[in-house]
């Protein structure tokens, strides 16, 4: 999600006692040193899932990319993580679940579906090749479409019941939108298995200290719509670097915050979240401003940013 212009403790010297689950970790009394150093003991414990970014400076979508830069950044993210999400499933990105599964992971692997009809249609043929393969462990037919408004809600569904058809029964079918979404569109919350939402509190200008029970309660709408179905947070994170939007500021003890709060809030309760992101790109400085840049891990030459 971007831009709208309509709108487990392993630390020393952390408490458990001071994790507040509405609203998170008690940063008060701790110097930036110290969240460093919570920041890094959290992300060595692991994480169930993370988002794979793809391109390098110089790079963007619809650029084919290797299999070795593919190897290279899912080594980097392995020791981190158990699940890993794909965006698209051509142009290089068709290496992602099958060099992840190598790498012993799990894969959440995604058709990206816009306006171009040629391209919907190479993306599905590929997802379903994928998964009569073998490399997928959850389906997701298009990101965020419904939000952008890339196709109606009927050629929506028709994707999704497409490839519920075709690929192997025991494999969930799910489609990625905006938390609420899921409480407006009801028929597509019913044709899919799992539902599959993103919670950003930062792109509804939410200050960080307030972030993760806004996170929550996304998460719960979208529990709500599901009446029942399994629901995974497929992106959540906050930027360390850029412009703010209203009361949502990005800098680097933030982006360690809201790591540390969302990563130990789903632990504790027993979530499955994807965090965004893995690498920061550089081609996003231009739908997001420059805070598209900056929701990495790791920075955009693939050195640890905290």
């Amino acid at each position: 999600m971007s831009f709208r212009t309509d709108y487990i403790l392993h630390a020393q010297h952390f408490d458990a006692t001071q994790v507040d689950f509405n609203n998170g970790f008690d940063f008060t009394a701790h110097s930036p040193e110290d969240i460093r150093s919570l920041y890094s003991k959290v992300l060595q414990s692991g994480m169930h899932g993370l988002c794979f970014s793809m391109y390098e400076d110089g790079q963007k979508p619809g650029d084919h990319i290797s299999e070795e830069q593919v190897r290279r950044r899912l080594k980097i993210m392995a020791p981190y993580t158990k699940w890993v999400r794909s965006f698209s499933c051509i142009e290089g990105n068709e290496f992602v679940p099958k060099i992840a599964r190598e790498l012993g992971m799990k894969t959440l692997v995604g058709a990206w579906l816009g306006d171009d009809a040629e391209k919907n249609e190479k993306e599905i043929e590929a997802l379903i090749q994928l998964a009569k393969e073998g490399f997928v462990d959850i389906a997701a037919v298009g990101n965020e479409v419904m939000y952008r408004k890339d196709l109606t809600e009927d050629e929506l569904l028709a994707f999704i019941q497409r490839v519920k058809k075709e690929i192997p029964a025991h494999i969930p079918v799910g489609y990625v939108d905006a938390y609420y979404e899921f409480t407006i569109k009801p028929r597509i919350t019913e044709a899919c298995d799992v539902i599959l939402t993103n919670c950003y509190p930062y792109w509804e200008g939410t200050n960080q200290e307030y972030s993760l029970s806004h996170m929550k309660s996304m998460y719960h709408q979208a529990m709500a719509a599901a009446n029942g179905k399994k629901v995974i947070i497929t992106e959540t994170g906050w930027p360390s670097q850029g412009e703010s939007f209203k009361d949502s500021h990005p800098s680097e003890e933030n982006a360690m915050k809201y790591f540390i709060n969302s990563q130990l809030w789903s632990k504790e309760e027993n979530i499955e979240m994807f965090y965004f992101s893995s690498f920061d790109e550089s081609w996003k400085v231009g739908p997001e401003g420059e805070v598209g840049a900056h929701w990495g891990i790791w920075d955009k030459n693939e050195k640890s940013k905290f």
